[in-house]
């Protein structure tokens, strides 16, 4: 009876070990660039993203309004923002390339292009801290959004 004892508890946590990765380490590919070095992220956040975006990801007020030079503000990154409405890949190429490279023609952005100051490693990190700000709701969401796009 003890053997069998032993050989079920070796069948639950092998069950139990592939149910939670499959949930949690699972979750598809739009997480494959995740580099889960999210102080990473925070500090490279803050020293390029937080003079526009702001420290709490809250953006600049009346971001949806246009300036008065016909730029927008920049949007929060949290979830009153729209940045999880995008894909991974949008989201990297807008950072790494300039909001013009996604958006086209001669749309004019105060946002730089990063592609030039940052790896794209660096990129990721960043992204990856913004999405895990996130309530699930806007995650899944987004996650979504990058399945699609692949």
């Amino acid at each position: 009876m003890g053997r069998n004892i032993v050989i079920a508890t070796v069948i639950a946590l092998v069950a139990t070990t592939t149910v939670a990765a499959l949930l949690l380490g699972g979750r598809g590919a739009a997480d494959d660039h995740q580099t889960g070095d999210m102080a990473k992220g925070r500090q490279l956040y803050l020293e390029n993203c937080a003079a526009c975006h702001g420290n709490a990801l809250e953006g600049q007020p009346n971001w949806r309004e246009r300036l008065p030079n016909g730029r927008m503000p920049a949007p929060p990154h949290d979830e009153t923002g729209h940045t999880w409405h995008h894909s991974d890949d949008q989201l990297f190429r807008i950072t790494r390339d300039g909001v013009a490279a996604i958006v086209g023609g001669n749309f004019e952005s105060d946002m730089p292009a990063f592609g030039d100051t940052m790896t794209d490693d660096d990129i990721w990190a960043v992204l990856d801290y913004i999405k895990s700000t996130w309530p699930e709701r806007e995650r899944d969401y987004q996650a979504q959004r990058s399945e699609q796009d692949r």
